[in-house]
C-alpha cells in the first residue's frame, strides 16, 4: 500500500485522533489554530481542545489577500500565486504553533484547513442564468501537507455545493455534533465578518435543525474603519461608534434589501455587504453628510438589527438559550445593541460549553475532518436541501 494511504488507514483506525483545525475569516485578523483530540463520531463525538492560538497576519499579508478578495475582476496570475502562497504561509504558522506547544508533527494525525475565502457566489446573489452556486477558498492543501508533514483535509465547501448547498454556513454539522442537548433549544450565534447562527432544537429532531447567514457582522464596520482611519483595522472597544449616534434614515436604507426577507437558510458575504452598499444607502437616505462616528454607530446598529430580527423569526415563542462566538462578541456596543433588542434571553458564550468562543470555528472544521475520516453522513432530512448529507474535505498526503 502507498505509504501515505497506509498512514491514513492507521489514523482512521485509531481510538483517538489529534486534529488541528484552521480558520481564516473574511476579517483577516489572523489564522486560528486549534489542536483538538477526538474520540468517536456522529452524536457520540467527544472533543477536547488541547491548544489554541490566533496567529496574527501582518500588514503585508493582509494587503496581498485584499488585492484579490471579494472582487468580481481580479488578476488571475495573482490568484494563482496566492493559492500556493497562502497554503505555504499557513503551513509556516502551523509549524510555529507546534514548536511553541512543544509538539512534534508526528503527534498530530490530521490538519483540517478552511483556507481563505476570496469570493462567495451563491446563485441568489450572482443571478446569472444557468450558473450554479459557487465559492472559492485559496490556500492549497498539498502545500500544507508537504510543508508540515501532516495529512491535510481542505476545500470543505465544494462538496457542500456539489450536493446542492450554497457552500455555507457549514457550522450546522459541528454545532449539531458538539453542542446539541436534549431538552434545551439552543441558538449558536457566530459573529465574524458575516453573522450566522445554527438552531438546535431540544427534541434533537434533525429535520428542524438549520444554519443560516443573517447579514453583516464585522465586515462593513471593519471596511469603513480601514477607509476612514488609516492604520486601524477594526473599531477596538467600539471607541469610534460610541462617540456617534445611529441615524434612523441610514439604518432603514441599509436594511432595505431583499436578502433580509429571504427564507432560511441563506448565505451572503462582502460581495454584497461592502462599502459600495453603504455608499448607495447613504445616497438613497441623503445621509452622506454624517460624521464617521455616526456612520460607525449606524453600521453597528445595522449588524445588531439584522442579527436580532433573524433571531426573532426563529424563536417562534419558544424558549431558547443563546451562545455566542466569533470576533463580534468582543465589540461592546454591538453586544449592548443585541441585548437591548433581544429581551428575556441570557446571552452566553461557548466557553460555558467547553469551547473557547474564539476557537469555535477552527474546532468545527476539525470536527468536519473527523467526520470525513470515521463518520457517517448525517441525514438532516430531504426537506433540508440547504444541508446536504455529505462528507466534506479533500485529502492531501504529505508524500
Amino acid at each position: 500500500m502507498n505509504k501515505g494511504l497506509s498512514s491514513l488507514f492507521d489514523v482512521v483506525n485509531k481510538d483517538r485522533r489529534r486534529i488541528i483545525g484552521l480558520m481564516s475569516g473574511t476579517s483577516l485578523d489572523g489564522l486560528d489554530v486549534a489542536l483538538c483530540e477526538f474520540t468517536g463520531h456522529g452524536t457520540d463525538t467527544q472533543m477536547t481542545l488541547l491548544e489554541f492560538a490566533t496567529m496574527p497576519y501582518d500588514t503585508a499579508f493582509k494587503a496581498q489577500v485584499k488585492s484579490i478578495f471579494s472582487k468580481r475582476e481580479a488578476d488571475l496570475e495573482k490568484v494563482c500565486l496566492m493559492n500556493a502562497y497562502v497554503g505555504s504561509f499557513h503551513a509556516d504558522l502551523i509549524n510555529e504553533c507546534l514548536q511553541t506547544w512543544n509538539i512534534q508533527p508526528r503527534e498530530v494525525d490530521v490538519i483540517a484547513s478552511h483556507g481563505q475565502t476570496i469570493y462567495h457566489a451563491p446563485a441568489s446573489l450572482h443571478q446569472i442564468p444557468g450558473m450554479p452556486n459557487a465559492t472559492l477558498q485559496i490556500g492549497d492543501g498539498d502545500h500544507i501537507a508537504v510543508k508540515t508533514g501532516i495529512i491535510t483535509l481542505s476545500d470543505f465547501r465544494q462538496k457542500h455545493i456539489a450536493a446542492g448547498g450554497e457552500g455555507a454556513p457549514l457550522a450546522v454539522y459541528g454545532d449539531y455534533l458538539l453542542f446539541s442537548e436534549k431538552g434545551q433549544n439552543r441558538i449558536m450565534l457566530n459573529i465574524g465578518g458575516i453573522a450566522n447562527f445554527t438552531f438546535l432544537p431540544g427534541d434533537l429532531n434533525t429535520s428542524r435543525i438549520f444554519s443560516t447567514d443573517v447579514g453583516p457582522g464585522n465586515t462593513l464596520m471593519d471596511a469603513y474603519v480601514q477607509t476612514q482611519y488609516p492604520g486601524k483595522y477594526f473599531d477596538a472597544n467600539s471607541d469610534i461608534a460610541k462617540k456617534g449616534t445611529y441615524n434612523t434614515r441610514l439604518l432603514s436604507a441599509l436594511l432595505d434589501h431583499p436578502f433580509f426577507n429571504q427564507g432560511f437558510p441563506k448565505t451572503t458575504g462582502p460581495e454584497l455587504f461592502n462599502l459600495a452598499y453603504l455608499e448607495q444607502a447613504q445616497q438613497r437616505s441623503e445621509t452622506t453628510h454624517l460624521s464617521p462616528e455616526d456612520v460607525m454607530a449606524t453600521l453597528n446598529r445595522f449588524s445588531a438589527t439584522g442579527i436580532c430580527e433573524a433571531l426573532e423569526r426563529t424563536m417562534n415563542k419558544e424558549h431558547f438559550e443563546l451562545f455566542l462566538s466569533g470576533g463580534g462578541m468582543h465589540n461592546p456596543l454591538l453586544m449592548e445593541n443585541i441585548a437591548e433588542m433581544i429581551t428575556g434571553v441570557t446571552i452566553r458564550n461557548t466557553a460555558e460549553l467547553g469551547v473557547s468562543p474564539d476557537a469555535k470555528e477552527a474546532v468545527l472544521f476539525a470536527t468536519l475532518a473527523n467526520e470525513c475520516l470515521v463518520g457517517n453522513a448525517i441525514d438532516f432530512g430531504p426537506e433540508h436541501t440547504g444541508v446536504p448529507s455529505v462528507h466534506m474535505g479533500k485529502i492531501s498526503l504529505p508524500d
